[in-house]
């Protein structure tokens, strides 16, 4: 798929985009506010934003340790839990939330 921005896949595209922390922390968010969430997207989609943020940060064997890092960190429950206490803090008016560290 094209997303006709310089000729770009959706996933060049997407990873492209996310090299502005601003962008990335936008993304987590949004997947992470999800009313019926996918533990297998948020997983994706912090591979995406390490994918993104690292490169030119971290040597690839770096990487590659992040992501086996995150990997069982987030085991399919381990992302279900981090949806459920988003759902827990709503009940108190608060949300998850993915911010730039400045």
């Amino acid at each position: 798929m094209q997303t006709g921005v310089k000729g770009l896949s959706y996933p060049d595209f997407l990873i492209e985009s996310l090299k502005d922390p601003e962008e990335a922390a936008g993304y987590l968010e949004a997947i992470m506010e999800e009313k019926d969430p996918e533990p297998l997207l948020f997983k994706q989609a912090l591979a995406n934003v390490a994918e993104a943020l690292g490169e030119g940060k971290l040597s690839q064997e770096q990487l590659n340790q992040h992501l086996e890092a995150l990997e069982q960190l987030l085991s399919i429950e381990g992302s279900r839990e981090i949806y459920l206490l988003g759902l827990w803090l709503n009940t108190f008016g608060l949300k998850l939330t993915v911010a730039v560290e400045h």
